[in-house]
């Protein structure tokens, strides 16, 4: 029996009848809201630091709350700015390319086939795997009768493997001369080269075999047909882009000088030639990089280029848009969390209280055991190796542990911890259209599972 229903609407789903099913039944009963939960994380944090933290006070915790609330500010923006990619979608000739591609996705084994190639576009670059997940999840979800949750969810798990591939901010700075976050260089003197961090046999063995299991898994836990709550596109049908576009006829029907300027090209070739002259004279005086600004940046161009006009760009942002209003709210408050952890030293007493009880073999999983309690309190890559690395990387050094395997230990382990932190699937669900808490009752198997993973890489891949 089809259920279909508004992505944002209740839903009251049947009794739960196998594990996956009650995961998906618990997790829309007890989490609330993101928004909701930023708060009770705070209240819990806010706690924990003026109990145990070394600098635990009261002037402390607010000084590091007001700090961190507004450092995020440039982040959320960056985050926001991701859903412009929504106006890439809309245009006819990527519209023409999703349509063919989920049309060959008919079956379960189709679909987490597609599920797949994300995964390699996560590795490739943890922007496009968010982006091109949600948007390739709506248009096979409008085609065939499908959970609509668990086609997100398989979309959102690709980022299980993104700080094991070629866009993990962890690797990547410690491979950089230079690099601010290149802890290891300043520990050192030495960068450690992709070889020994995303390339080597301990990364890229459970990162494969992460792919490999979760899309077995995830043919195997699609929802009963009963059970199956299936996408409906609801979300256009009334928005009204005329009301964007006032002065588009003058009172004797014609054209206006506003409603020309707004449909004219030379608006978008300005903005063309712009961010193309930047890129090209970035890329040539420095070698070729994509971090989270020109990975923004090339698809806002793209969009403009595909949209045309200004007029058609902004109405595809203004439909976008509608979804960031939680997000506006919850990047701050989770800023405020991580400048508490950082502030008041809870971050680094977790990191420590690892490090002292670890060995050379142990210590890359101590560390990645803590990575994964700090990586739901501090759900941001480059903010976590700062609390982090500073602690991890002297005791390895000290201990003549790994130095490479402790590292991509805290960069696995975000891995993992994003499965079950709303943190990063936000912007995914916004895009999508749907309420994350089903989502998140099937990214908890990807949580167990990888789980074990990286943590059997850790230990016994040599």
């Amino acid at each position: 029996m089809k259920r279909d229903t508004s992505p944002t609407a209740a839903f009251q789903p049947a009794a739960p009848r196998g594990i996956v099913e009650g995961l998906v039944y618990v997790f829309e009963r007890v989490m609330p809201d993101p928004f909701v939960l930023s708060i009770c994380l705070t209240f819990v944090v806010a706690v924990l630091a003026l109990l145990i933290a070394p600098t635990g006070n009261v002037p402390t915790l607010l000084d590091s709350w007001y700090t961190g609330t507004f450092g995020i500010l440039a982040f959320a923006l960056q985050m926001i700015l991701i859903l412009a990619l929504y106006a890439i979608a809309e245009a006819p000739i990527v519209q023409r390319g999703l349509r063919a591609l989920a049309a060959h996705a008919q079956s379960a084994c189709a679909r987490c086939a597609a599920g797949g190639v994300r995964r390699d576009r996560a590795w490739l670059n943890w922007g496009l795997g968010l982006i091109v997940g949600a948007l390739l999840s709506r248009e096979i979800a409008r085609r065939v009768h499908v959970d609509f949750a668990w086609l997100v969810a398989g979309s959102y798990s690709a980022w299980s493997i993104c700080n094991s591939g070629l866009s993990s901010s962890i690797a990547l700075s410690q491979a950089s001369h230079g690099n601010a976050l290149n802890l290891v260089e300043k520990a050192t003197g030495h960068v450690v080269p992709l070889a020994e961090t995303i390339f080597a046999p301990f990364v890229f063995i459970p990162t494969v075999l992460v792919v490999v299991v979760m899309t077995a898994i995830f043919i195997k836990m699609h929802p009963k047909s009963d059970n199956v709550v299936a996408f409906c596109d609801a979300g256009d049908a009334n928005d009204d882009t005329s009301s964007a576009d006032p002065h588009a006829r003058s009172s004797d029907g014609t054209a206006t000088f506003a409603s020309r300027l707004e449909r004219s090209m030379l608006g978008t070739l300005l903005l063309l030639v712009l961010g193309v002259g930047y890129l090209a004279m970035e890329w040539r005086e420095n070698k070729f990089d994509l971090d989270i600004n020109t990975t923004i940046l090339i698809f806002l161009l793209i969009g403009l280029a595909l949209q045309r006009t200004p007029i058609a760009y902004a109405n595809a942002i203004r439909r976008a848009a509608r979804q960031t209003g939680s997000m506006l709210l919850q990047y701050p408050v989770y800023g405020g969390i991580m400048g508490i952890m950082k502030g008041t030293g809870l971050a680094s007493m977790i990191a420590k209280a690892f490090v002292t009880i670890a060995t050379p073999a142990t210590l890359p999983v101590w560390s990645y055991l803590s990575s994964l309690i700090i990586t739901l309190l501090v759900p941001s890559a480059g903010g976590h190796w700062a609390v982090q690395g500073p602690f991890v990387l002297p005791a390895a050094i000290s201990l003549h542990a790994s130095v490479p395997r402790t590292a991509m230990g805290v960069a696995m382990a975000e891995n993992v911890s994003n499965m079950l932190q709303p943190f990063w699937a936000v912007p995914i669900v916004a895009i999508a259209g749907i309420r994350i808490q089903r989502v998140m009752g099937y990214t908890a198997v990807t949580f167990a599972v990888s789980l074990v993973i990286y943590a059997a890489a850790l230990w016994l891949v040599h």
